[in-house]
């Protein structure tokens, strides 16, 4: 009873999940997540090597996974990508936004004040993002609107509402995101059915590949200044781990969040929460 009660509300079987930046730590985690709860997944990353070993992964535990290359930035690649997925698994239910991502070039540094970095390093955060997510949120939301059922959850960052030193084009793009969510969700209930829903889910601090030369010692390991004042201003202690996030996704894909649309939910320890006293 208890199993049938807990699928009902989360499960996904039947359903075509895609997952943009699904190669990465957290978006491999991503993927797995929904593809344990019974969807078939499609994987997007930029590259092939990235993609492939998470879709191969997922189908060695016996679930049903598709890479595909694709830049998200690049619209007529990810036409050509939605119309591979929808060809091999059938039409997308869901959408995980979750390529983006930070980049030296448009951080500041002791080595490169604000008003030194290059409009290239802004135009790639800004465009990874921002676009990033705008783009599948197109292709992918015209089928939605013309099935008039689907869900989509864009992935954003702390930085998107408590700006964050160093990296003002990353949360400027990521706030950016998160207007774009509310909008999205209101004019797909407003103007196509409301069971199309739109929500974000705006992680903490988890250490990854695009943070950690932030908030760890590239020499060490060791946690720098900027990593224990994040862990000093974080209730939980803890960074994040990346099931924090699945189980966040399972309840804003799942049927138990019908009623949950244009929200942006936090997963960051309480540090969104703390004033610093």
């Amino acid at each position: 009873m208890q199993s049938s009660y807990l699928e009902q509300l989360f499960g996904l079987d039947g359903q075509v999940a895609v997952v943009t930046g699904g190669g990465g730590g957290l978006g491999r985690e991503l993927a797995h997540a929904l593809a344990r709860a019974g969807a078939a997944v499609a994987v997007i990353t930029r590259r092939a090597e990235s993609c492939e070993p998470v879709a191969a992964e997922i189908r060695a535990a016996g679930g049903k996974a598709l890479a595909v290359p694709c830049d998200v930035t690049d619209e007529a690649a990810l036409h050509s990508a939605v119309a591979t997925i929808q060809s091999q698994l059938g039409p997308i239910d869901i959408l995980v936004n979750g390529a983006g991502g930070n980049s030296p070039k448009a951080t500041t540094t002791p080595e490169q004040s604000f008003f030194d970095i290059p409009r290239e390093g802004w135009h790639a955060v800004v465009s990874l993002n921002l676009l990033g997510t705008l783009l599948p949120c197109q292709i992918v939301g015209r089928a939605m609107a013309e099935r008039r059922r689907g869900c989509i959850i864009n992935i954003t960052s702390m930085a998107a509402d408590r700006p964050l030193t160093r990296v003002g084009g990353y949360g400027a793009a990521k706030a950016a995101v998160v207007n774009f969510t509310k909008w999205l969700a209101v004019h797909m209930a407003n103007e196509y059915d409301p069971a199309i829903r739109v929500n974000a889910i705006s992680p903490g601090f988890f250490l990854t590949e695009q943070n950690r030369y932030l908030l760890t010692d590239r020499e060490t390991g060791e946690m720098t200044a900027r990593g224990r004042l994040i862990l000093d201003h974080t209730p939980a202690g803890r960074l994040g781990d990346a099931p924090d996030l699945a189980a966040a996704l399972l309840w804003l894909t799942g049927a138990g969040a019908a009623f949950v649309t244009g929200a942006v939910i936090p997963v960051d320890g309480g540090f969104s929460a703390f004033s610093g006293v």
